[in-house]
């Protein structure tokens, strides 16, 4: 009598485990990452189950963390009041930069490509300043305008 009892609780143990699973999911991708302090097995795709932070930064353990790029458009300076706006955008050869302030003196723009290459430098010097891109190729380029070598505004240009 025992025997068969104990023979029916492990029956029903095992059915009844059988249908558990624990974190499965169906990533998107992944990988393995090796640096010298050691190595980490990621996914990409899943939700976040746990976050540990540390003193050097923090990581999010477990299932589907986004992936997320951010992009700096400016810095923030009380002492600098500008409003400024780029037209047309998309663009198919000639860009407008339009500055309103009184003081342009200090002013610059670099235009740069998606590769971080500085394509055009030049000085702002009125308040609507035209750029040429008749020569670049169909892409997405970035507009930076700075006020003395400090980046003022960042702006994404897409050239049809």
């Amino acid at each position: 009598m025992k025997h068969k009892k104990a023979m029916t609780t492990a029956a029903f143990l095992l059915l009844g485990l059988g249908g558990l699973n624990a974190q499965e999911a169906v990533p998107t991708t992944g990988g393995e990452a090796t640096g010298s302090g050691g190595s980490s097995n990621y996914t990409v795709g899943q939700v976040v189950y746990t976050t540990n932070s540390g003193s050097n930064g923090s990581v999010a353990q477990g299932v589907q963390q986004p992936y997320e790029i951010s992009i700096t458009s400016g810095i923030s300076e009380t002492a600098i009041n500008l409003e400024m706006s780029i037209y047309p955008n998309p663009t198919a050869n000639i860009l407008q930069l339009s500055v309103e302030t009184e003081k342009l003196q200090g002013l610059s723009y670099q235009l740069y490509d998606l590769q971080g290459k500085i394509i055009e430098t030049k000085k702002v010097s009125v308040s609507n300043t035209t750029i040429n891109m008749e020569g670049l190729s169909r892409a997405t380029y970035f507009l930076k305008v700075s006020n003395n070598n400090k980046i003022v505004k960042t702006f994404k240009v897409i050239k049809n």
